[in-house]
């Protein structure tokens, strides 16, 4: 096992009903897949040596030796196979009761037997509910089988801690990451979506990965259809599916990162506390080094659905507007202030000051947008800035800051040629204190516009562009902030503003700069994604980092998987290094940032979401990228 992956697999053996022998054969043919494929755990569906339509010829003893004979087969087959094996099977206990199980095989032997609780009144006329109490059954293989609630942990991986669930009963308490649902479900109208959402909201709220293994189209038709829906989920993601009628008799392999749900629970405090009476198997299994096959998001941020993605940027920007009306409001403000740049993260920001005043009933005139030229200004920033004041009705106001910057340097000293760190902050501070002015003039707030992905990076000018009354965009990442112009550009569209609509989509086209260095005639001569890497990558690194908790070994190797092509290992260890650097030795701008509304499940505000301190050491991150670049390269 590397990095907290651990390979799993569900499978829907072809079978046929009462026909242990039969059923046992194509059991032994998915283990024998399975450890072929190196997997370390499969699971198979409820009652899948006998078929869960039996009824009540599980009454009669002929199945029930013929089940006992065929379970101590499968059971031995698994030797040396390294693969732990959950599957259905009736049990027969000392006292007589015959119980609905799930057997766990591993290396020749039985580990336990749990039996189902939640009985539907056809199941109670052949089985009996499992009881808190173990109780035992003697098979073939082993003198004493316990039968009780039992979960299971790993020697030597601490994170993989597997627990059973039967069809419909309770979710188990064991203090588990991962989930094995053995069921038999008929399919339905709609129950396809519904099993899938039911999944998906389980594994969301435990934050655990399950396995769910359905009963397959060899179950008996007389009154219901089986159609096999196999599904492998976690922490509310679908990793794999096997569609039912889709295919019978075929391993769903996946990888699950245990490492990283168990950071999840820990962080959210879900993990279930393990009641006094339940027990846990700890075996020795094996865990291989596997390649990811599962797939890898190279923009967390970014829901693939269009559909989905659309609302989410228009939910995120009646959050903003929520946020900052509510603050105009309780300031008493008569309007709001800010620098409008022509560039990304300004024209969000101004949309969302349009639709806040919208929410107060304010004049929108009461917005003033300043456009703040000076060395690094090109004609077509300038140019979209002023349109885009006009088209939304906004003031719209330019203030030259090429002189006041001059003679700062003339009172400090400094020679307007070197274009160093003084030459472009000087013109960032001139900036904000024109805004606060004008701000205080007027009484409004000055609304910030620096985006999440820059925070992270600490591409803000201390005092500067980092500081304002109110930062709308504070936990909004820049490949967002993309989409929620663009969402505003669909709707400039569809209310047939043109104008708006294509400058809004130019904006969307200009290179992302601050414009401090002087420019080329109309090339922007600085280009941020040039200096810093691109925001796709550091919205990577943020939300694994940050988000998920991950190792930068670890988050090199899922952006390899995540960007494939699209960049080579040497430009993806160069800007994680980046990253990881500047996102420590930069936490001083960020614990003394403004307020601002959080939006997403990512946000770095000193007050609560994400506590740092400033001096923290960068040491163990930088040892661990400096033997990624051995082993490299």
């Amino acid at each position: 096992m590397k990095d907290g992956f651990v390979k799993v697999a569900c499978a829907s053996p072809k079978l046929r009903v009462a026909d242990p022998s039969y059923n046992a054969g194509e059991i032994i043919r998915m283990i024998d897949r399975a450890a072929d494929a190196r997997v370390s755990l499969l699971v198979l569906p409820e009652l899948a040596l006998c078929g869960k339509t039996c009824g009540d010829l599980l009454l009669q003893r002929r199945l029930l030796d013929e089940c006992r004979a065929e379970l101590a087969h499968v059971v031995e087959y698994t030797k040396g196979k390294r693969v732990l094996v959950l599957f259905g099977a009736p049990i027969e206990a000392y006292n007589g009761a015959l119980y609905n199980a799930a057997v766990a095989a591993f290396d020749g032997q039985i580990q336990c037997a749990i039996p189902k609780n939640n009985l539907s009144p056809a199941e109670r006329r052949v089985f009996i509910p499992g009881e808190t109490s173990y109780s035992f059954a003697e098979m073939e293989s082993c003198e004493d089988l316990a039968v009780g609630s039992f979960g299971f942990c790993v020697n030597g991986m601490r994170d993989l801690r597997v627990a059973v669930q039967i069809g419909n009963d309770p979710l188990p308490a064991h203090a588990a990451t991962v989930i094995a649902h053995l069921t038999a479900e008929p399919e339905l109208i709609g129950s396809e979506d519904a099993r899938r959402t039911r999944l998906l909201a389980l594994s969301k709220e435990h934050h655990v990965a399950v396995l769910s293994a359905n009963a397959a189209t060899g179950e008996s038709t007389t009154d219901a259809v089986y159609a096999g829906h196999d599904l492998i989920v976690e922490d509310g993601k679908l990793l794999a599916e096997f569609a039912p009628f889709e295919t019978e008799n075929e391993l769903l392999i996946t990888e699950i990162d245990v490492q990283y749900l168990a950071a999840e629970q820990r962080r959210t405090g879900t993990s279930p506390s393990q009641p006094d009476d339940a027990e846990s198997i700890c075996i020795d299994l094996p865990l291989w080094d596997v390649p990811l096959t599962r797939a890898v998001d190279p923009h967390p941020f970014i829901p693939d659905d269009n559909k989905v993605l659309r609302a989410r940027c228009r939910r995120m920007l009646q959050i903003q507007a929520e946020g900052l009306a509510r603050r105009v409001e309780r300031a008493h403000a008569d309007g709001m202030v800010l620098g409008i740049s022509g560039g990304l993260d300004s024209c969000l920001a101004l949309l969302v000051a349009v639709r806040a005043a919208e929410r107060l009933g304010m004049d929108k005139a009461k917005i003033l947008a300043v456009t703040m030229p000076c060395f690094g200004t090109t004609q077509r920033t300038r140019k979209n800035a002023e349109v885009l004041c006009r088209e939304l009705g906004v003031t719209f106001r330019e203030v030259s800051i090429a002189e006041s910057v001059r003679t700062h340097f003339a009172a400090i000293g400094h020679d307007e040629e070197n274009h160093n760190v003084v030459f472009e902050n000087s013109q960032a501070r001139e900036r904000t204190q024109v805004l606060m002015d004008i701000a205080n003039g007027v009484n409004a707030l000055v609304v910030g516009t620096g985006d999440l992905s820059e925070l992270a990076l600490g591409w803000a000018t201390y005092n500067g562009d980092h500081m304002s009354m109110y930062g709308v965009n504070a936990s909004v990442p820049k490949t967002l902030v993309r989409y929620g112009v663009a969402v505003c550009a669909l709707q400039a569209e569809s209310d047939g503003n043109t104008r708006l609509r294509d400058t809004l989509k130019d904006i969307l086209d200009t290179p992302v700069s601050p414009e401090l260095l002087p420019a080329d005639g109309e090339k922007i001569a600085q280009v941020t994604e040039d200096l810093v890497g691109p925001y796709e990558l550091h919205d990577f690194f943020l939300y694994h980092l940050v988000r998920r908790g991950e190792t930068p070994k670890k988050i090199f190797r899922l952006a390899r998987q995540a960007f494939g092509e699209d960049y080579e290992d040497r430009v993806l260890l160069k800007w994680l290094t980046t990253f990881c650097r500047r996102f420590f030795t930069q936490q001083f701008k960020r614990s003394c940032l403004p307020d601002g509304p959080k939006v997403g499940t990512v946000s770095l505000s000193p007050r609560g979401d994400f506590s740092m301190p400033s001096d923290a050491a960068f040491a163990a991150w930088q040892k661990e990228l400096d033997a990624l670049y051995e082993v490299t390269f």
